[in-house]
């Protein structure tokens, strides 16, 4: 069985969208590089994730931003050849970039569960807020590796639903705290 793991940058208020910049469609977007002081070590995170990556799973949305620019990017070369996933029933397959490693498109939700049923490594979703609330409500989530960021933004999307539900319960596998207020949080689903 594959673990699928959550990975994003969150405000202290739950806020995952916009991360980047002003693009994305957020009133406050960027809120990640904007008036922190830069700490490598805080990023860290980010290089130890692709050692235990083996795959990528994006919505349609997070897809179609990062598509045009990730497969040329230094930052995210380690990615390039690795599969990919996305979740979308509207996407067509004449849609997905070519050159960026095998791609298929996941129809449904019954569509990753049976993917995570299959042999292989960890599946990353980045961004995705969407996709991975429904996934996570569908309790196909086993694993969250969040870099918190002390802002709170009052608006926009959360990876976690507000659907009255049965609680899970998180267990701290890792965590720290850096000198410009970024928590790295990484919380395994407890089943």
């Amino acid at each position: 069985m594959r673990d699928l793991v959550y990975t994003g940058f969150m405000s202290l208020d739950g806020v995952v969208d916009s991360p980047g910049g002003p693009a994305e469609g957020h009133r406050s977007g960027g809120w990640v590089v904007k008036d922190l002081e830069f700490v490598p070590e805080a990023w860290s995170l980010k290089g130890e994730e692709l050692a235990e990556t083996t795959a990528l799973m994006f919505g349609r949305r997070s897809y179609e931003a990062f598509a045009p620019f990730w497969p040329t990017s230094e930052d995210h070369a380690g990615y390039k050849e690795l599969p990919k996933y996305v979740v979308s029933a509207t996407l067509p397959d004449d849609a997905l970039v070519g050159g960026w490693g095998p791609t298929t498109i996941l129809r449904s939700t019954d569509d990753v569960a049976a993917l995570k049923e299959g042999d292989g490594g960890a599946i990353f979703i980045h961004g995705s807020a969407e996709l991975a609330r429904r996934l996570s409500d569908a309790g196909l989530i086993d694993q969250y590796n969040l870099l918190v960021f002390p802002v709170l933004l009052g608006a926009g999307k959360s990876v976690f639903g507000r659907a009255d539900r049965d609680k899970y319960m998180l267990e701290l596998r890792e965590s720290a705290s850096y000198s410009n207020g970024i928590l790295k949080l990484v919380y395994a689903v407890k089943r």
